[in-house]
């Protein structure tokens, strides 16, 4: 569907040349969810701006369902971008125009006749949740209500993409969930592939079917979102996962662990799926001659399945917990032993 080629953004400065985009690679299915997370400066803002060419790209190509964007001409981009909406982080509505005047502008703007753009309108302001609101204006709206009247304008003209510019960065917690909500809910009734940018791992774990990490303009790990979060490679993968599994300050957790408990065996167990059920610590503490300590866990929801991580330290007889070991790597879930960075 999406096919990124090479894709590089430099901006030239009196001082210095500024390398925001760094030759990308990336292929993007038709009707997934793909997430691109970095910090602030990673490049993701820029990245996401070259696909519909708010932002000229300085060498690589976008190709857009077969269709190769970065080699339009204005007048054929103007009809391109009528099938890539997007929606922003700042919500950028027309404050002097209604809900119902917003999602109408670019109806209006590809010419569209008025009783195909009442019908169209309508049908919107339905889906997105605002039924009762088409008459009120922006400042009459909470964060979320925007980002929804966001979400109606960008779809107007039955987009074949939508791009998501840190679209819940600006809202609460509460409101973040029920815009990623409307958004798996769009993705499955229109079909809709996605591309959503965030610094915000529980966005990506929330909606997203795969995810790339860009550090320094480049995508340094990619993959299902289930498998990143369960074989992190980079340091900064590490540090996004950590921030939903809650524990932000790994390194330092391990190492306590480490220093704390230093009989026996520290064990890091992987729970993925059906195997979250799995009771596996009472069938240790039966099976076995060992003590069974747990330290530190949590489970977490992806749309691939749920996945909890548990740190338990066994302490018995070595032969007794290499037993032990040897029964966990016979189940489904996936032991770590003495983990570290």
């Amino acid at each position: 569907m999406i096919s990124i080629k090479e894709l590089s953004k430099v901006f030239y400065t009196k001082d210095q040349n500024v390398r925001a985009v760094d030759k990308l690679d990336l292929d993007i299915e038709k009707g997934e969810i793909y997430g691109v997370i970095g910090y602030s400066g990673a490049g993701k803002s820029t990245f996401i701006r070259l696909l519909n060419r708010l932002e000229e790209p300085s060498d690589g190509s976008v190709t857009i369902d077969n269709e190769n964007v970065t080699q339009l001409n204005k007048s054929k981009l103007r009809v391109a971008r009528q099938e890539i909406g997007m929606i922003f982080q700042h919500f950028n509505l027309l404050w002097s125009r209604t809900v119902y005047d917003n999602i109408s502008f670019p109806l209006e703007i590809a010419g569209v006749k008025k009783e195909e753009r009442k019908k169209r309108v309508n049908e919107l302001i339905d889906l997105v949740g605002l039924s009762g609101r088409g008459e009120s204006y922006p400042s009459q709206l909470s964060g979320g209500q925007k980002q929804r009247v966001g979400i109606a304008r960008a779809l107007a003209n039955n987009p074949k993409v939508l791009l998501c510019d840190e679209a819940t960065s600006a809202l609460d917690p509460e409101t973040t969930d029920s815009i990623l909500d409307l958004l798996v809910d769009i993705n499955r009734k229109l079909g809709l592939t996605i591309v959503l940018i965030t610094h915000e791992m529980h966005v990506i774990r929330k909606i997203c079917h795969r995810v790339a990490v860009m550090e320094e303009g480049r995508i340094v790990e990619s993959g299902n979102v289930l498998d990143v979060f369960l074989y992190p490679k980079q340091k900064v993968t590490r540090r996004f996962v950590d921030q939903v599994m809650g524990d932000p300050d790994r390194e330092h957790s391990l190492g306590l662990i480490n220093e704390t408990y230093k009989s026996g065996e520290i064990v890091k167990l992987h729970f993925i799926g059906e195997s979250t059920n799995q009771a596996l610590i009472s069938e240790l503490s039966r099976a076995f001659t060992i003590d069974v300590n747990i330290l530190h866990g949590k489970i977490t929801q992806t749309q691939k399945g749920a996945y909890g991580t548990l740190f338990v330290q066994f302490v018995g007889d070595k032969e007794e917990i290499d037993r032990a070991i040897t029964y966990i790597q016979t189940t489904s879930v996936q032991v770590e032993v003495n983990p570290d960075e």
